[in-house]
Order: structure tokens, then C-alpha cells, then sequence
């Protein structure tokens, strides 16, 4: 039987458990599921300044550094959903998004929602295989 094992790294963004319960990823029969991840860089509890595409990147930075604790690699994404605070960031997501991925692109969700964690303007959660 197939056993969830938690997958953690100081080499992305954590959160204090005590207000945002989650794990950074887990690894199950084979797949990695990640957390949302925003823009923080590891070892701060901010958002970066910049750009919405510079929340992207550092999103993904993050992404990549916990699909590596758990052996896997971001060519490994199957699927992404990424949250938006507006449509109107849609086309500066995806020039930080597309500098991580390659074809063939993982299946992906984006949606716009009123508010995301910490004030932040994107969101981003992926599925791999090891």
C-alpha cells in the first residue's frame, strides 16, 4: 500500500504552520501534489517586489526547489492551476510562466479570484510524476 510521505525544503518559501496549515508538497503512488506557492523568497515572510511576472517566476523558483526535495523536476509537471487576482495579468503570468515551461506544456486551469493569500496577485500549484 501506497504511503504519503511529506515532502519539505528551507530552498523555497515556508509559511508558519500555526497559521497557514499545509504541507509544502506530498509525494503519493508515484506523484508529487505542491501546494499553492506565491511570490516569497525562501527564508522571508513577503511577497516580492516588482511585477506580477515577478511573483511568477519566484512562484515557479519555488515549485522547482520542492519538486527536487521530493526527486522529481518540474519537466515532470502534469498539471498547473494557476490564481490570478485579475484577467487583466494574464498575458504578464504567462511571459514569467513560459520562461519554466517548455512544450509539451502541462495541462493547466487559470482563474481570476477576488483575493489571495498575503495580498499577492499570484498563486500557482502544480501535479508531477516522479
Amino acid at each position: 500500500m501506497a504511503t504519503k510521505i511529506e515532502i519539505k525544503t528551507d530552498k523555497a518559501s515556508s509559511m508558519d504552520q500555526t497559521k497557514f496549515p499545509f504541507s509544502q508538497a506530498i509525494s503519493y503512488n508515484g506523484m508529487i501534489y505542491c501546494s499553492g506557492n506565491i511570490g516569497i523568497a525562501p527564508g522571508t515572510t513577503t511577497t516580492i517586489e516588482g511585477t506580477v511576472t515577478d511573483r511568477t517566476v519566484q512562484a515557479l523558483k519555488n515549485l522547482t526547489a520542492i519538486l527536487e526535495a521530493g526527486g522529481s523536476k518540474l519537466e515532470n509537471v502534469v498539471k498547473v492551476n494557476v490564481f490570478i487576482t485579475t484577467m487583466n495579468d494574464f498575458a504578464a503570468m504567462n511571459e514569467g510562466y513560459l520562461q519554466f515551461f517548455k512544450h509539451p506544456l502541462p495541462a493547466r486551469t487559470c482563474v481570476a479570484v477576488k483575493e489571495l493569500p498575503l495580498g499577492t496577485d499570484v498563486e500557482i500549484e502544480c501535479i508531477a510524476h516522479l
